[in-house]
């Protein structure tokens, strides 16, 4: 196994990675093996950018300018940056999209101790963002932080609801699930019911005015029916220091 890197940590059959298992189930194994994460991604044929070592990253150039210019990817041998590989395997359009913009952005105000807000809602999404389709009065419940509502009166309506990953720092942490885990989710329409048309429609989403203004909400992932044990129980829902009755604006 690569150094730094516990890949068989990683639990395939976990719901949230279902989208994600067929492939990152072969690149894990190929760490298992000891193959280096830029090595392991790769090796996919289809990949749309090439993994490099983090060492190629010149000292002071800004990363997503690095990839911007040269089509490369700084690696480095843990679990955040081969989420970000699996990511940009699934969804090369809206990746390459957010390092078209954030390239853009530091091309126009540099790279400073700020990035600004349009740099921080895509950096925020690329870590930590999720898509959801989910029925109108979930994202009702959602929106207005009504958690009762939300996961215990319309939890029928969760089987009509499809949450997939975005971001790569989100799905290290669900390696180790904790109750306080949220994703920024974004709301997605019903005709993404795949990867690759999910990708196509995110990618023509992100406009700079739009997402400059954080158009995205925090949902508590673990409350969602099947991503938690013991979360069928109401009194799952009473941890106010998780599902606060009155949230501030995502940040």
């Amino acid at each position: 196994m690569a150094a730094g890197v516990d890949a068989a940590a990683i639990d395939w059959d976990a719901p949230w990675l279902a989208p994600w298992s067929a492939c990152g189930r072969t690149l894990a194994g190929r760490l298992c093996e000891g193959v280096p994460v830029c090595q392991a991604l790769n090796a996919d044929a289809a990949a749309p950018v090439r993994f490099v070592p983090q060492a190629l990253l010149p000292p002071g150039r800004a990363y997503e300018q690095f990839i911007f210019d040269t089509g490369q990817v700084p690696t480095r041998e843990n679990l955040h940056d081969f989420f970000n590989g699996l990511v940009w395997l699934h969804l090369p359009l809206a990746k390459r999209r957010m390092n078209q913009l954030q390239a853009q952005a530091i091309a126009a105000q540099g790279v400073g101790a700020v990035r600004g807000p349009l740099r921080d809602a895509l950096t925020l999404f690329d870590e930590n963002g999720a898509l959801l389709d989910a029925p109108a009065p979930l994202w009702q419940a959602l929106r207005a932080r009504d958690w009762r509502r939300l996961f215990v009166d319309l939890r029928p309506l969760w089987a009509q609801a499809r949450l997939l990953l975005v971001g790569h720092a989100l799905m290290e942490k669900l390696v180790l699930p904790r109750k306080g885990i949220a994703a920024h989710v974004y709301q997605a329409p019903a005709a993404i019911e795949t990867i690759a048309k999910a990708d196509a429609w995110l990618a023509t989403e992100l406009q700079p005015g739009r997402w400059a203004q954080k158009p995205f909400v925090p949902l508590p992932v673990m409350g969602i029916p099947g991503w938690c044990h013991g979360n069928d129980a109401v009194s799952f829902y009473d941890d106010l220091s998780v599902f606060r009755r009155t949230a501030a604006r995502p940040a």
